[in-house]
């Protein structure tokens, strides 16, 4: 079986809101999965379809290979899931160390084996010597990795991640991107939505873009940029003295009065060559820069640039 998680032809109203309209996605084993789309897209949704809080109106999901039709049966399959949540879900006045215990007895997990989950966790966030405080003193950041850390004491085989990063600061968030990975390398499947574009690109095997409730694009992110905005690079040299008439006219785009920029297929072949015509222009070149393919232009290409409240 090659999917732990699939998705086919989700559909979800809420009264007059249609969620979702036809969604689907596939999580393969050992994969990390991006699953982006707009404010609204349905991305929560599918979520909590999956860890059993959403009831689809049609559709199917499957968590490795069982369909979940909403009976008390999908319980006994659903133990092999991990969710966290975008929400801090953390009782306050508890300690870390109690926060981890109480979890982790709610996710049958016993005994000798929970201590030493425990433990493992409290090194595993780094925040062991922290341990016994009430986690109400703890930062942001501190409440994120604890908050990771008591959806997967019971080593779940499929994780959700709805916005694991959302609030806290850079330093926290390169912490949990290095905590989820280990959890991948060690097998588990990761389902990860998020609004770090620039970090999705980095850390996901493939991604699934959704907008209206539907999939509109799913590939690795050297797929989605040959399906949409190709692979060229965007060089823009910005000139000192203001940008002479005669490269307006040789297809160069002028950007924000002293820049001009153009796409290129072959950098080693077509930047020689505009640092020339710029040049023979009279032009003083200030600087350089090259704009490679990312995944926030292939976004925006795919969902537009409206706002979305």
């Amino acid at each position: 079986m090659d999917h732990a998680l699939t998705i086919e032809g989700a559909m979800k109203r809420f009264g007059s809101t249609q969620a979702l309209a036809g969604a689907e996605l596939n999580l393969r084993h050992g994969e990390w999965l991006g699953l982006l789309g707009p404010n609204g897209a349905g991305k929560t949704t599918i979520v909590r379809s999956v860890s059993g809080r959403v009831r689809l109106d049609g559709g199917e999901v499957c968590l490795f290979g069982t369909r979940l039709n909403g009976t008390r049966s999908d319980a006994v399959v659903r133990r092999r899931l991990g969710v966290v949540p975008q929400e801090i879900a953390l009782y306050p006045s508890l300690s870390a160390r109690e926060n981890l215990g109480a979890f982790g007895s709610l996710n049958g997990v016993r005994d000798r084996e929970l201590r030493e989950r425990v433990e493992w966790a409290l090194a595993w966030t780094g925040l062991a010597e922290r341990a016994d405080e009430p986690i109400k003193r703890f930062s942001g950041g501190m409440k994120r990795r604890l908050n990771i850390a008591c959806s997967v004491l019971h080593r779940p085989p499929v994780i959700l991640l709805d916005e694991p990063t959302v609030g806290v600061d850079p330093q926290s968030r390169q912490r949990i991107w290095e905590m989820l990975e280990e959890l991948r390398k060690d097998g588990a499947s990761l389902l990860l939505t998020t609004h770090q574009l620039d970090e999705a690109q980095l850390v996901c095997d493939r991604i699934v873009i959704i907008d209206h409730g539907k999939t509109i694009s799913a590939g690795t992110f050297a797929e989605l940029v040959q399906q949409t905005i190709g692979a060229g690079r965007r060089v823009t040299l910005t000139l000192d003295g203001g940008v002479p008439a005669s490269l307006r006219e040789r297809g160069f785009q002028l950007d924000n009065g002293d820049a001009i920029s153009r796409q290129v297929t072959d950098i080693v072949r077509d930047l020689p060559a505009m640092l020339e015509e710029a040049k023979a222009a009279g032009a003083k070149i200030r600087d350089i820069q090259i704009e490679a393919p990312s995944l926030q232009a292939v976004f925006l290409h795919l969902t537009g640039r409206e706002l979305r409240e």
